[in-house]
């Protein structure tokens, strides 16, 4: 069953993400533009966009385990994951730059509300990884280099869990099932050193 997903996913080229990325975006903003979105559809928006960034990182996480412990091979897709994650964030600070706080007392939120200092935190961490996805850079920085600034998703994912519970009023489930899964996910991604090289460190 696993081996047919790989083959067919083998047939499916990573500029299909790209195509298909922007019709979420699109979506939500058709239905904040048509009234569907309650009274404060700029707050609706912006809600949105944070869930599908946040998706998208647990999405680019959940590669290698799937590839280690179920056999699934989605490493091709990887580096389009985290482009589109970049600018599903790009396009969640925007809608709270522009419709939200329509540009006003910026930094002063930014230094005031912790939940949106760490948002901005994990923006800015977010900019190198979207600035090196590409061919040029890996050849450029090296594949060693290149792979330890990657690492930076690890605590971009941490700092994007944090943001929602920090944002959420009150005891809510839905921010603490993604930190759960967020954790869970950079767990599985640690690998233990077989027993007998532990056995002998700590004889030695």
């Amino acid at each position: 069953m696993v081996d047919a997903l790989n083959s067919a996913l083998r047939r499916i080229p990573a500029w299909v993400l790209y195509t298909l990325s922007p019709i979420p975006v699109v979506w939500i903003y058709y239905m904040g533009v048509t009234g569907q979105l309650g009274v404060d559809p700029a707050k609706v928006i912006e809600h949105e966009l944070g869930l599908w960034s946040l998706w998208l990182i647990i999405a680019g996480l959940a590669v290698t385990p799937l590839r280690r412990f179920v056999g699934l091979n989605l490493l091709k897709f990887r580096r389009a994951i985290g482009v589109i994650t970049f600018f599903y964030l790009l396009a969640h600070l925007l809608t709270w730059l522009v419709l939200d706080v329509q540009f006003q007392n910026v930094w002063a939120d930014i230094v005031k509300r912790w939940y949106i200092t760490v948002g901005m935190a994990a923006f800015v961490l977010m900019i190198p990884l979207a600035l090196t996805s590409n061919n040029w850079s890996l050849r450029k920085l090296g594949a060693a280099t290149w792979r330890k600034l990657h690492k930076l998703v690890y605590p971009i994912a941490v700092l994007g869990v944090l943001h929602f519970l920090l944002l959420v009023k009150g005891f809510q489930w839905e921010p603490i099932f993604y930190a759960i899964l967020v954790f869970g996910l950079l767990a599985l991604r640690v690998r233990r050193r077989p027993v007998r090289l532990r056995t002998a460190e700590t004889n030695g």
